[in-house]
């Protein structure tokens, strides 16, 4: 008899953790070692149309109806951020993208100590967790605190990188999309990340920033290559889309307007993993480039890897897992404190600091990707040919099981018992008891 597993994942939604949902699901169900339920959650306000009716209906197969369960999972596997951790099995597994940032909140901690194993997808995620320590106060009666302890992680914690499809991530010929076909220069730039909140430079994938560099970098400059970002403010409404182009306005008033400055292109909306690979694989698509301020795993900087683009990103956080000086430009810059913007309750905490870029390095690595890019090339297709072995799903999938069988077979599973089958009895088979005959006590013989 299988062990009862059930999952609480955003597997509907069309996000970063809806997308590593999804593979960790698929791989549990290849595995096929576990009676698998899953219990569908909203993330945000992201829409939640992302299954398949077709490809994927073994998930939609596995989701429940309705919110209740007739027993305790054996395998309970959350895979949300730790604020939302629950325990509610035997054994209790949480997956999280980890933060962006340098710490992580005493909350996370916490609720990481409440489960049985923790698993992140970077060692830069893993360190977050791991580095984290805060001081356990007691109120005293007078109004001053007293140190009583020290709350750290005491689960483990084991690092399980986010795998790629090379089926569907995979190097094509004469890659078109609509959307980009028609873009007349034939060097593009292109950036792929939810454009958030905050001001200038405050947005963690710091796509303001980039814009501004990209424009300093080609203004005025006779052949000018394009910039295409692959983004959106959490929604695909209209709204959202008018919102993203008013910020890239805002940006290009920042110059003066007698300066001929690239094109930027905004690509709007939701693409399939089929569609983005072709937008990786596009002729006039030549680098991805991210100056992103934290990743807790930077899935598209990998999956462009997988089809042989050069990357040009940040040179710290999660995608330095498989991103190498070598092989890809990785920019130097600074640790610096998150901005008040960025703070989150119990999730982005004050006292946190990410990545600043270096400038002069952004400004001339996109120069030189745009006047060296046969040698960007090269090194790029160098290292398609070390990811494509290393960070496939199926490698993924094998990782994952080797993580968490070792600790799920130590905890005991639900067993069918083999009762003995129960025998009719028969009138004529039933004892007769034969019972003396009562006598009647009258109320001079009673005491």
């Amino acid at each position: 008899m299988k062990k009862f597993m059930l999952i609480c994942a955003p597997v509907s939604s069309r996000s970063g953790y809806g997308d590593h949902a999804r593979d960790l699901v698929r791989a549990f169900l290849k595995k096929d070692k576990f009676d698998i339920k899953i219990q569908d959650v909203p993330w945000g306000e992201t829409p939640r149309n992302a299954l398949d009716s077709e490809l994927d209906k073994n998930i939609f197969d596995c989701i429940l109806r309705e919110p209740k369960m007739d027993r305790q999972p054996d395998v309970y596997v959350d895979i949300r951020i730790p604020n939302e951790f629950q325990a509610w099995g035997k054994f209790n597994i949480g997956i999280t993208a980890g933060i962006e940032t340098t710490a992580v909140s005493g909350n996370w901690v916490e609720n990481c100590n409440k489960m049985d194993l923790i698993i992140v997808p970077s060692e830069h995620s893993k360190q977050g967790f791991v580095n984290a320590k805060y001081d356990k106060l007691q109120q005293l009666p007078d109004g001053q605190q007293k140190k009583i302890g020290e709350l750290k992680l005491e689960k483990p914690m084991e690092v399980l990188f986010e795998g790629s499809d090379e089926n569907i991530f995979k190097p094509i010929n004469n890659s078109s999309l609509n959307l980009v076909d028609d873009i007349k220069e034939d060097f593009v730039f292109l950036q792929v990340g939810l454009w958030g909140n905050g001001n200038f430079g405050e947005d963690r994938k710091d796509i303001s920033k980039t814009i501004k560099l990209f424009y300093e970098a080609f203004a005025n400059k006779k052949k000018q290559p394009a910039l295409m970002l692959k983004t959106n403010a959490a929604t695909f409404s209209v709204m959202d889309r008018e919102e993203c182009l008013n910020k890239i306005n805002q940006i290009k008033s920042m110059f003066p307007e007698d300066w001929n400055l690239p094109n930027v292109y905004l690509l709007h909306g939701s693409l399939s993993d089929e569609e983005m690979n072709k937008l990786y694989n596009h002729p006039k698509v030549k680098v991805l480039i991210s100056l992103t301020h934290g990743e807790g795993y930077g899935r598209p900087l990998q999956e462009a890897t997988m089809v042989g683009l050069p990357v040009i990103a940040s040179g710290w956080s999660g995608q330095m897992d498989f991103l190498s000086q070598d092989d890809s430009m990785l920019l130097g810059g600074e640790l610096v404190q998150v901005p008040k913007s960025q703070h989150w309750k119990d999730i982005i905490i004050p006292e946190s600091q990410w990545f600043n870029v270096n400038e002069q390095q952004a400004y001339k690595a996109m120069n030189y990707c745009f006047q060296n890019y046969d040698e960007v090339k090269e090194k790029a297709l160098n290292l398609m040919k070390i990811n494509r072995d290393k960070f496939t799903l199926d490698k993924m999938t094998e990782k994952l099981d080797e993580i968490v069988t070792p600790h799920i077979d130590k905890t005991p599973s639900q067993v069918q018992l083999n009762l003995p089958k129960l025998k009719k009895v028969n009138k004529s088979e039933t004892p007769q008891v034969k019972l003396p005959k009562l006598k009647k006590v009258t109320s001079e013989a009673t005491v």
